[in-house]
This record gives structure tokens, C-alpha cells and sequence, in this order.
């Protein structure tokens, strides 16, 4: 089995993907895009205790520790919150735990999200960072 592309990696293929891209309705449909192709979750783990709190739309992380790698489903009710969901997927499911607890947010300002986001969405996504950041914590415990 390969290895999977570090967070340093997937980010840069995603500015690449997103910088293709000519204007801001194009990259909203991008990432709306990104979110219809997130792995379906299953509907019996869209549970209260898988809620991200501090998002305004529903989020849900299943978060298991595997060989000190932080794995995971999610979903969410907001296709572009969806889409940043997906994002964080391909960034950090599978990713060992150490990695997880290094990320940060700067990759969306980077993409130019930050701007073209509400203030709620932004603090979802410090919200959904800051869940499996502390679930990533749990792994190495």
C-alpha cells in the first residue's frame, strides 16, 4: 500500500486546483463539488455526541485512532460547509496524529477562503480543526 501524500503535499495539489480556477463562483463550485464527493457517512453515527459544537450548520466527525493515525468520517447539512469538510478529509484523514496537531488554518487563507466565507463558517471550521486537533491529542495519549 502507498503511502499517503503528506499535508505539506495535499495542500499544495489543492492551490493547484483551486488557482485553475478564474473567479469565486467558480471555486464555490469547486468545493461544492468536493463535498458531493465525500465518502457517504453513515447515517446512524449523525449522533449528538459526533456533533462539531461551534458550527452553526450540523457537522459530524467519527474520529477512531488507528497505529497512531487520526481516521475519520464526517459530514455535514451545508454543501459548502461540506466541501471545507471534504478539504479537511483529504488533508488529514489517515494522517498520523503528530501531523494532525501541527495543521492549521493558514492553507485557507492561502486559497483566499477566508475572504470569501462568513465569519460563522470561518469559526465552524476553527471549530472542526480544534475537534480533531484534541482527537489527534487522544491518539498519542
Amino acid at each position: 500500500m502507498s503511502q499517503k501524500p503528506s499535508v505539506k503535499e495535499i495542500e499544495q495539489n489543492l492551490i493547484d486546483d483551486f488557482g485553475l480556477m478564474d473567479n469565486w463562483e467558480e471555486k464555490y463550485e469547486y468545493l461544492i463539488e468536493l463535498g458531493q464527493d465525500l465518502p457517504e457517512m453513515d447515517a446512524a453515527l449523525k449522533t449528538e455526541d459526533r456533533l462539531v459544537k461551534g458550527c452553526q450548520s450540523s457537522v459530524w466527525f467519527d474520529i477512531h485512532c488507528q497505529d497512531h493515525k487520526v481516521v475519520f468520517s464526517a459530514d455535514s447539512d451545508s454543501l459548502i460547509v461540506k466541501g471545507m469538510v471534504a478539504i479537511l478529509n483529504e488533508m488529514l484523514n489517515g494522517q498520523p496524529a503528530e501531523e494532525v496537531l501541527k495543521a492549521d488554518l493558514t492553507f485557507f487563507e492561502t486559497l483566499g477562503l477566508w475572504h470569501h466565507i462568513s465569519s460563522q463558517r470561518s469559526n465552524g471550521l476553527t471549530a472542526m480543526l480544534a475537534h480533531l486537533k484534541l482527537a489527534a491529542a487522544d491518539c498519542l495519549k
